[in-house]
């Protein structure tokens, strides 16, 4: 917009005109100066070729070099932080365990193997051929019994019985044990080991005189790893097991330790075992019948009411353990669970791990095998601590009135790591109630059960025990916070 302003013609002259007229004469002056318009920003993206001239520029060459240094330097601290936590997180020490401690010992008669009208293989060497077999199954020790002739008075302990082998043939079954990996001992137990005394008919305990004690080297020189006794034997004292221990600890070494191994028979034996303690104890190995011995199998609520007793036995004085007694076939199964998960070395009698009637003596055992493979795997199941489980009397079980026998239950605890074992050994199935243990956690995973059909997770307030069964459970505590 321009003014127009009309001056005197004469004013001022055609050359002299300001650059602010027109050809006609009038004075033109802008009113207002428009100012410089902005030029519009279109934003677009980067082409390849851009996006690569940026990308490898000092700038963003520095920019990236810093920012994995970044990253790097986080996650040293925070592996740096959690091996700190790990290493100061309080966690049991696993024990350094004797070969005896860790080994599943499996006690065995030669005669058994004893074939009417054979003459070709000896009985003692037919417990070489199954050696592999048993340490296929986990077995590490195995006891002898019935080695020595009963009939003569005093035992001959330099001399098998002639019915079970000959010498070159023990010999052969100490090589073979040797390359299977398995460990052989003699038992003593039930042997008259009295001589006379010379001038009248009395009987002295040989044990402390040169006879017993050639004996004793005679078998430790072929490689064979311990002897055991009966506390009812007549020979039972601290002498004998101080005279005795000292020979072991003379054949003994760091790879191979001889051990005295001790059966108590009954509830009061001769002498207690644990007293008889020089420097240590002399005996490195005590066992005990969980079931009491008896002339005829127990019923359900028997065998019931003698765990109960052994589980409630204050854990300082445990032995190991073995099945003892005679027990219905139905039971063996669980029983064979209970010895294999109780603290202590277990002792598995011939037999006890196969169910004759259901499955032949010359293949594995699957529940068996199972378990042997748990405990040497779990340290909860090895050396764990014990707790016994005792069910409130005022609950009532689903299906349950007072001729049936109550489930039993303990635990074995190796810091955060728990096993939770159940017994129903009743007839008829049982329906724990979902409060039956409010201390524990509520889920867990099956690990072991007497019909090798459980697997899979499993909660504590859903289970359903069948009769005759035994269950083993590895627990967790479950994120409560999500």
């Amino acid at each position: 917009m321009t003014l127009k302003v009309e001056g005197d013609p004469g004013y001022g002259s055609a050359s002299a005109r300001a650059p602010f007229t027109d050809l006609d004469g009038s004075e033109t002056v802008p009113l207002l100066i428009p100012e410089d318009q902005p030029q519009q920003c279109i934003w677009k993206p980067l082409g390849k070729e851009e996006l690569e001239k940026c990308a490898g520029g000092p700038e963003w060459k520095k920019f990236r070099s810093r920012l994995v240094l970044c990253f790097w330097i986080v996650w040293l601290i925070m592996l740096g932080t959690a091996i700190a936590i790990i290493i100061q997180s309080p966690r049991p020490v696993s024990p350094s365990l004797h070969w005896w401690q860790k080994d599943v010992f499996y006690r065995l008669q030669p005669a058994l193997f004893m074939v009417a009208d054979s003459d070709e293989v000896s009985p003692i060497s037919r417990v070489s051929e199954r050696l592999p077999y048993l340490r296929s199954l986990g077995v590490g020790t195995v006891i002898l019994e019935g080695f020595f002739r009963h009939d003569t008075s005093p035992a001959n302990l330099t001399e098998i019985d002639q019915s079970l082998g000959t010498l070159p043939q023990f010999t052969q079954l100490i090589i073979e044990s040797r390359k299977a990996g398995v460990r052989v001992m003699l038992d003593l137990c039930e042997l008259d080991l009295f001589e006379p005394e010379s001038g009248n008919d009395t009987k002295v305990w040989s044990g402390s005189s040169e006879n017993i004690q050639y004996s004793l080297r005679y078998w430790l020189e072929y490689g064979v790893s311990g002897f055991g006794i009966c506390d009812s034997d007549a020979a039972f004292s601290a002498k004998t097991l101080m005279e005795w221990n000292v020979l072991m600890h003379e054949f003994s070494s760091q790879d191979d330790e001889r051990i005295l191994m001790v059966r108590q028979t009954s509830n009061t034996p001769a002498l207690k075992v644990s007293n008889i303690t020089v420097n240590g104890s002399l005996v490195e190995l005590v066992t005990k019948s969980v079931i009491p011995p008896s002339h005829h199998p127990l019923s359900a609520a028997e065998v019931a009411e003698a765990m109960e007793v052994s589980l409630q036995m204050p854990e300082e004085h445990w032995p190991s353990w073995t099945v003892g007694g005679r027990v219905q076939w139905e039971l063996r199964r669980a029983i064979l669970v209970l010895i294999m998960t109780l603290p202590g070395t277990p002792v598995i009698k011939y037999g006890d791990e196969v169910n004759p009637i259901q499955e032949p003596l010359n293949q594995p055992l699957a529940l068996f095998q199972s378990l042997i493979q748990s405990r040497a795997r779990e340290e909860a199941l090895h050396f764990g601590r014990f707790t016994f489980l005792p069910f409130n009397d005022s609950m009532s079980f689903t299906g349950l009135n007072s001729t049936v026998t109550p489930p039993l239950a303990f635990l074995r605890s190796w810091g955060c790591v728990h096993f939770l074992v159940l017994f129903n050994l009743g007839s008829e199935p049982h329906t724990l109630e979902p409060d039956w243990a409010p201390s524990l956690p509520e889920a867990g995973v099956f690990v072991i059960s007497t019909g090798i059909d459980r697997f899979g997770p499993v909660s504590l307030r859903s289970i359903k025990m069948q009769p005759h069964e035994a269950i083993v459970i590895k627990l967790f505590e479950s994120d409560k916070s999500s």
